[in-house]
C-alpha cells in the first residue's frame, strides 16, 4: 500500500535511511539521522505542500518512501523539486521504487510542479535505470564533489519536465 506520510513514520523512515547513511554512498550524510530529525524533515516537506509517500507492507511495516523537496529557496524555483526514493534493503529489486515514483510523479504534477530533479551518486546503474524509466535525462555531472568512505564521488543530475513528459 502506498500512502501519504504521517508523523508516526519518522522512526521507520529514519531506520531505512540510516542503512544508506552507514553503508552506501547513495547519500552524502555521514551521521545517522534521529527520528526527531526525520520528523522535522517530514514536517518541512509537508508544510511546503510537497508530496511524501510511504510504502507499507500488509503487516504495517514501512518498506520504503519517496518524496519531493524544494530544489532551492528562491521564489523562481517554486515549480521545481528534487526527488528521492529509499527502500528497505530487503525490498530492493522488487519494483517498489517504480511503484512509489509511479504515484509521486503524477502527485507532483497535480501540486503544480513542472520540473523534477534527481541527484545520483555515480556510478549507480540501478538508480539511473529507475529515473530514466520515468523519462528523466541526465543534464549534469559534477566530478568529485563528495568525499565519503575515503573516496571522491561524482554526482549526476537527472531532470524531467512534467509538461513535456506528463506522468502516465
Amino acid at each position: 500500500m502506498i500512502r501519504s506520510v504521517t508523523p508516526a513514520d519518522a522512526a521507520p523512515i529514519a531506520h531505512i535511511y540510516n542503512h544508506y547513511v552507514a553503508h552506501t554512498t547513495h547519500t552524502f550524510e555521514e551521521a545517522a539521522v534521529s527520528p526527531p530529525q526525520m520528523h522535522k524533515r517530514i514536517r518541512q516537506v509537508t508544510e511546503a505542500r510537497l508530496p511524501w509517500l510511504v510504502a507499507e507492507a500488509e503487516d504495517g511495516e514501512v518498506t520504503g518512501y519517496a518524496y519531493a523537496t524544494r530544489w532551492k529557496d528562491r521564489a523562481a524555483y517554486r515549480y521545481a523539486a528534487e526527488i528521492s526514493v529509499y527502500l528497505s534493503p530487503s525490498c530492493v529489486g522488487q519494483g517498489l521504487g517504480t511503484t512509489l515514483y509511479g504515484q509521486l510523479f503524477p502527485l507532483s504534477a497535480a501540486r503544480g510542479l513542472r520540473t523534477l530533479i534527481a541527484g545520483i551518486t555515480l556510478p549507480n546503474p540501478v538508480s539511473v535505470a529507475l529515473h530514466e524509466k520515468f523519462t528523466m535525462t541526465q543534464c549534469a555531472r559534477l566530478p568529485k564533489v563528495g568525499f565519503k568512505f575515503e573516496q571522491w564521488l561524482d554526482v549526476g543530475y537527472w531532470i524531467v519536465d512534467l509538461h513535456e513528459h506528463p506522468p502516465t
